[in-house]
């Protein structure tokens, strides 16, 4: 290759990095590799119950704490157990947008305000769909189920979720 092609080559490719959208606060950033890793599910699990005005439904669900746990979420899983789920605690509470990139199930992404309740649901989230879904307002946590589950558990902005991450009951 001369010299001429080389130098047209990176100017290709350090252009077609630079129009890479960013996706830091606006969306949940994922690497585009699928390795084993990626599948793998986290080490960590804990349970979060949800009351609806139907009951209880609980969910033992992996924790995304890390960066990297984060960043990689529910991506290239195949499926998803209808009493399983993802976590993802932010301390401090903040505004959040989700997306599906390299998703390949639809979820449920549930929004949690930080004293506990249901702020907003994303129900049956498009898998591989890479549109920002917004949390509508400052979250505490992320709690992303099978999509579909939601509906039929009947869970609704204003429900309380139960978690150690949360404000216990009657606080």
């Amino acid at each position: 290759m001369t010299i001429g092609r080389r130098v047209l080559a990176l100017a290709f490719v350090a252009a077609a990095l630079v129009a890479t959208p960013a996706c830091a606060d606006q969306a949940r950033p994922r690497p585009a590799v699928a390795s084993q890793a990626a599948v793998k599910p986290s080490a960590r699990l804990d349970t979060v119950e949800i009351l609806t005005s139907r009951g209880r439904a609980k969910f033992t669900v992996e924790l995304a704490v890390t960066p990297a746990e984060q960043q990689r979420g529910l991506m290239f899983r195949t499926a998803l157990a209808p009493d399983r789920g993802m976590l993802f605690p932010y301390n401090p509470p903040q505004v959040a947008a989700f997306w599906m990139k390299n998703t390949l199930i639809p979820l449920d992404i549930i929004y949690i305000a930080p004293d506990g309740r249901v702020l907003s649901i994303a129900r049956n989230a498009v898998p591989h769909d890479e549109t920002p879904i917004p949390s509508g307002g400052v979250i505490g946590g992320v709690l992303e189920i099978p999509g579909g589950r939601a509906a039929q558990l009947g869970v609704l902005p204003g429900d309380r979720v139960l978690n150690k991450i949360f404000p216990p009951l009657g606080h």
